[in-house]
């Protein structure tokens, strides 16, 4: 893929995906996986590091395909990309919104687009577990009687139910998973 084709790729997700966020990841993944650039397993790692590296998941997300695609003038460009129609819009959202804010079909407009963006989240959510489970890299480990699969679904219930009842902060629940993943990972080679 050349430079201003990746470019204009992003450009087209930034202007579809205006915020970002996990909304953006079902067009970078038909983009860059669909389109036979990178495959599932990558595009899951550059998720999985997006989410531990500081800003928004969905600009890494577009600086690391940029960077795998093009080096460093890739990584630029499809992040100039991703990130130019978004910040135009937003700019003429922001004046629009200040001057309307009091009309109802604003909030009417925002409250219709919850949905919309929940489904785009639940189906990357969605690709990324089918993958996992299904192409894997090998999911099934065992280190003595204990089938590792198991141990990281048991961690990701247990996350989930600490984090919203109990409020257990998020790091140790990453530091957890973590360890589970390089146990996995290190008996796994």
């Amino acid at each position: 893929m050349n430079l201003l084709t990746l470019f204009w790729a992003f450009l087209k997700i930034g202007f579809f995906t205006i915020g970002g966020g996990y909304a953006s990841l079902p067009l970078v993944q038909d983009v860059a996986v669909e389109g036979g650039l990178i495959t599932y397993d990558e595009f899951a790692d550059m998720i999985a590091i997006a989410e531990m590296t500081p800003g928004p998941i969905a600009l890494n997300v577009a600086t690391f395909v940029g960077a795998k695609l093009g080096g460093f003038a890739g990584s630029v460009l499809a992040t100039l990309g991703f990130i130019t129609l978004p910040f135009l819009i937003v700019l003429l959202l922001a004046l629009l919104y200040y001057r309307y804010k009091n009309f109802r079909i604003i909030d009417n407009v925002l409250k219709t687009l919850r949905p919309a963006v929940s489904a785009l989240i639940a189906s990357a959510g969605a690709a990324i577990v089918t993958f996992a489970v299904t192409q894997g890299r090998g999911l099934i480990l065992t280190i003595g009687a204990v089938d590792m699969f198991a141990v990281g679904g048991i961690v990701l219930c247990v996350a989930v139910l600490r984090i919203k009842k109990i409020k257990v902060n998020p790091i140790f629940v990453m530091l957890a998973a973590g360890v589970c993943g390089g146990a996995y990972y290190y008996f796994a080679a």
